[in-house]
């Protein structure tokens, strides 16, 4: 590079790298949002507002859950792609809209528009039964299912999400014909499993704790390698020999591309100084979830083997939206 190209470079980005130091300086300067891409209420929800609220105590700004639910996630998970990127939009999500709906149809948006923080949280999924089927184990349950193909259903909570795609799994794992209701949401689907509309479901641990614990539910494995705290006499697929069949809702933070690196790093800090702490890992627990961060290019490779995973289930099971 001769010396004028050399002046004409430094002089086009010279003041580019001042303004990004200059707006990491003042960042945070006015509230932030944390996007959540589904309904209030729900364990997203949940989570997002105690992550928010652990991160506005540290970086002395409020942090605003926006929730934008609707189509699988996608709704929200746009809107994080396309907000400014000058670290005051962010969002929580689960793999949905980032490793199973652009696997089921076409998105508005790509995994190169954002940025992937780091990883928050981890809730495994569950085989759960109405106590009333008088299944009380994984091997009966399969024996059962053998003995008399297509008579036993699971519900989940619409085509292509967590319980859809982990049940698909079982099934391809075990051999077992379980015929699939899908439901307009994860408590419908529960209410399914209680009101005996169907025998049982794969669904994230929290919702289904308090049915536990009342006996309304039988809790008949974690998918997944590690036993749930919550439920420690509960076994894993991996302990009953199906290591095929691994499910669990992991949610990270993702934010719009482009985010100036030092503004970045700020935001990305504070997300994980706050979901490390001692008072976070307890209220997760209570939310049947585990703490857990990660680097973004781990975030992004774990999601990245999600929809590989995923994509695989999809197309053996000739899954199709509703």
């Amino acid at each position: 590079m001769d010396r004028r190209s050399f002046a004409t470079l430094i002089a086009t980005v010279g003041p580019l790298l001042a303004s990004g130091c200059a707006l990491a300086d003042n960042w945070p300067a006015k509230p932030l949002k944390l996007i959540v891409p589904y309904a209030a209420g729900g364990p997203t929800d949940a989570i997002a507002r105690i992550i928010g609220t652990k991160m506005a105590a540290s970086l002395g700004q409020a942090v605003v859950v926006d929730n934008r639910a609707g189509a699988g996630g996608t709704i929200g998970v746009d809107a994080t792609a396309k907000a400014a990127a000058d670290g005051y939009s962010f969002a929580l999500v689960a793999p949905g809209p980032l490793a199973g709906m652009p696997n089921l149809t076409k998105v508005p948006y790509t995994l190169d528009e954002l940025e992937f923080l780091t990883l928050a949280a981890r809730i495994p999924s569950v085989i759960v039964v109405n106590r009333k089927s008088g299944i009380t184990s994984i091997e009966q349950l399969i024996a059962k299912a053998k003995a008399a193909p297509d008579t036993l259903n699971y519900s989940s909570a619409g085509a292509g999400t967590t319980p859809h795609i982990g049940f698909e799994l079982f099934k391809r794992e075990t051999g077992a014909a379980i015929v699939h209701v899908p439901y307009k949401g994860a408590a419908p689907a529960i209410s399914a499993v209680l009101s005996g509309e169907v025998q049982m479901t794969m669904v994230d641990l929290l919702p289904i704790l308090p049915f536990a614990a009342n006996g309304n539910l039988v809790v008949l494995a974690v998918a997944g390698k590690t036993r749930a705290p919550q439920l420690p006499d509960v076994p894993t697929t991996v302990e009953l020999g199906l290591s095929n069949v691994q499910m669990e809702t992991t949610y990270g933070l993702v934010a719009p591309k482009g985010i100036p690196a030092a503004v970045q790093a700020k935001l990305r800090d504070a997300a994980v100084k706050a979901i490390g702490s001692p008072e976070m890992k307890a209220q997760f627990l209570k939310q049947g979830a585990l703490a857990a961060t990660s680097t973004g290019a781990e975030y992004r490779s774990l999601m990245q083997a999600e929809s590989d995973k995923w994509r695989g289930v999809i197309a053996s099971a000739k899954i199709k939206l509703d």
